[in-house]
């Protein structure tokens, strides 16, 4: 892999199918359906292997992304992101007509209305879910009684059926310490637990329960009532999700490739900046990283500061590294790293066995 050229995204084969396994094999020992978030690899060959160890289909963020997945054969998807734009709603219609299997998140009432609208010009009923904000305080109606004031609406829809509710715990990875993240997760289940259960007992079945977010999701796919996961960071984890105690270092499957440009005193240069190592250090404010990744087998470096293209690895102890070394990085978060990256370069056992395109790399509309 040496002879690689610089800056390159790394994927170790085995480590990618270990983690895969892992949440399948979580899902199969809880009863429960396994359907991944593509956000973080944005790759149909990613998305295929997850199919293949049993995910009933994949979860996207944008329109953009789900028309890759579809047009890479996949056909169950959901578009976990609010849509009322009547242009977006469109794009929405030609994915139903490729017969997509698609269901997207609702959380608001008047975006009912719009989609009412423009599915009244064709023959397709769209199935929804409700989004309830399980603590993350972004998008989502509150559990319990604003949910089923949101579901009876949508009933009253003649274009939209219900289909499930979901949350996304994304406060987990603001979490300090592992018990932190525990109730989190037990919340995050609860919510979505919950708030099915109200609207069922006014009469309006759910059939999914949906829980996410890589550092809960053991936890709150534990909570009886819960029958789906959506994990996406696993695929690969992170310097960030090993910080959490999530993982180990070890078992990250995604590196950065840097050659050094520049030896001096103190500090040691990486062609990696922000353009390729993002400037991630946690959410929230709650930094788990030290330095803007991981350099693997180099304690003594802290990559301090990043440009736009140089990675500023300060030296607490001599370095034996000189100009035109490699290394590899693993970065902070893989999510982001991802989307600046044409290509993976898989590799097994240090022997580089293929080339895989980031096929939805840029697909943020």
């Amino acid at each position: 892999m040496n002879q690689l050229d610089t800056p390159s995204l790394l994927l170790d084969y085995q480590k990618l199918l270990t983690n895969i396994y892992e949440m399948s094999s979580f899902a199969k020992e809880q009863g429960i359906v396994y359907r991944p978030h593509m956000k973080t690899h944005k790759s149909i060959k990613i998305a295929q292997l997850q199919m293949e160890a049993g995910a009933v289909g994949v979860t996207t963020a944008k329109i953009s992304e789900a028309e890759v997945m579809a047009a890479g054969g996949i056909k169950d998807i959901l578009i976990a992101y609010p849509i009322s734009s009547p242009d977006k709603i469109k794009r929405l219609v030609k994915l139903l007509e490729q017969g997509v299997q698609l269901k997207i998140a609702v959380d608001q009432t008047k975006a009912l209305s719009y989609l009412q609208t423009e599915l009244e010009q064709t023959p397709f009923t769209l199935e929804v879910w409700i989004k309830v904000n399980s603590g993350l305080n972004r998008c989502g109606v509150e559990p319990g009684k604003d949910a089923v004031i949101l579901a009876k609406a949508i009933m009253s829809h003649s274009k939209l059926k219900l289909g499930g509710i979901f949350t996304h715990a994304g406060h987990s990875y603001a979490a300090k310490t592992m018990d932190e993240i525990e109730t989190i997760g037990y919340q995050e289940g609860l919510a979505v637990v919950e708030s099915a259960n109200e609207c069922e007992k006014e009469g309006i079945r759910i059939p999914v329960r949906s829980v996410g977010s890589t550092p809960s999701y053991k936890i709150a796919g534990k909570v009886t009532g819960v029958t789906e996961i959506r994990p996406g960071n696993a695929v690969f984890f992170d310097a960030i999700q090993a910080g959490l105690g999530v993982t180990s270092i070890g078992r990250c499957a995604l590196t950065l490739l840097a050659s050094v440009v520049g030896v001096y005193k103190n500090r040691v240069i990486f062609d990696t900046g922000s353009k390729s190592l993002c400037l991630d250090k946690g959410a929230h404010g709650n930094q788990t990283v030290t330095g803007f990744g991981h350099v693997i087998g180099h304690p003594e470096i802290v990559i301090e500061r990043l440009s736009e293209e140089h990675g500023v690895g300060v030296l607490l102890q001599e370095a034996s590294l000189k100009l035109n070394d490699k290394v590899q990085i693993i970065p902070n978060h893989a999510c982001t790293v991802v989307n600046q990256f044409d290509e993976y370069i898989i590799h097994e056992n240090g022997r580089v066995i293929d080339v895989w395109k980031v096929d939805a790399r840029g697909m943020v509309k």
